[in-house]
């Protein structure tokens, strides 16, 4: 009876076994040879022009894609392609490229003029360097004359066309923005104001209901039950508050100086 036992267990593992073993092997990768034509074509480019720098494969959230980097005509490129369904999560390309466009239309059928007209009008449509420079400007409540920008470029977030922009002030106030390529929309934002807080003079602290009162003023509608976190800490000896604000789909990280009240640094990104 113990035999018997013994050989049907054995039985049901090579059972089980094969029945995995046939489910993982209708999992097919589409290649890294594909994973370089995707991002050749996303990119509007053909492989003599283009000199692959690697194509790794990586993994994100459990899923597996092809990181695939190349260069064309003097610039960088960079594709995260799903490795199964080979279509593109991510990019980085060139500020102001046109080509590497995700979404452009099928032009099956159409003429280059109609092609030229549609090219005209989507670029009008996206906003310019310039006019992202301004948004992230006036959300900041500054001037290009109070500024000095250390960066502005077009990227890819989350499958949409962003200008990634960097700018500081002249008491020490660094900048980081997202704005929407299309809409002008501040997709994320954050600054970091560490070396423009005044040391304190008197010792004398805020209160932490008061820090929570400063970071809540940030944010228009929402209240200290929207606070998710909140703690004290201590940053190379000095007291600051530390907190996180979850409202309407955004997410608000700060740290705010206990003695001055100073924000040391803000963020604010979509809740994913």
């Amino acid at each position: 009876m113990k035999q018997k036992k013994l050989l049907c267990a054995a039985g049901l593992a090579v059972f089980l076994l094969s029945g995995c073993a046939s489910q993982e092997s209708k999992i097919e990768y589409i290649g890294a040879a594909k994973a370089k034509n995707v991002a050749l074509e996303a990119a509007g480019m053909e492989a003599s022009q283009a000199e692959f720098t690697s194509v790794d494969m990586s993994q994100r959230s459990g899923q597996d894609y092809y990181q695939v980097k190349f260069t064309a005509l003097g610039e960088d490129y960079a594709y995260d392609i799903d490795a199964l369904t080979g279509v593109i999560i991510d990019a980085k390309v060139p500020a102001g490229s046109t080509r590497a466009d995700l979404d452009a239309p099928d032009t099956t059928g159409v003429s280059e003029a109609d092609n030229d007209t549609q090219a005209d009008s989507k670029n009008a449509s996206m906003l310019s360097d310039e006019e992202a420079k301004t948004r992230a400007l006036a959300h900041a409540g500054l001037t290009s004359g109070e500024v000095t920008f250390l960066k502005s470029s077009l990227d890819y977030e989350d499958g949409r066309k962003v200008y990634d922009v960097e700018f500081y002030t002249a008491d020490g106030k660094e900048y980081d923005y997202e704005i929407d390529a299309s809409t002008g929309e501040v997709v994320s934002y954050d600054f970091d104001a560490e070396s423009s807080i005044p040391p304190a003079s008197d010792g004398s602290k805020i209160s932490a209901q008061k820090a929570k009162e400063l970071a809540l003023a940030q944010v228009p509608g929402a209240t200290e039950s929207d606070i998710r976190e909140f703690e004290t800490d201590h940053e190379d000896g000095h007291m600051e508050y530390e907190g996180k604000i979850v409202y309407e789909g955004m997410e608000y990280e700060f740290e705010i100086d206990a003695y001055s009240g100073a924000f040391r640094s803000w963020e604010a990104e979509p809740l994913h």
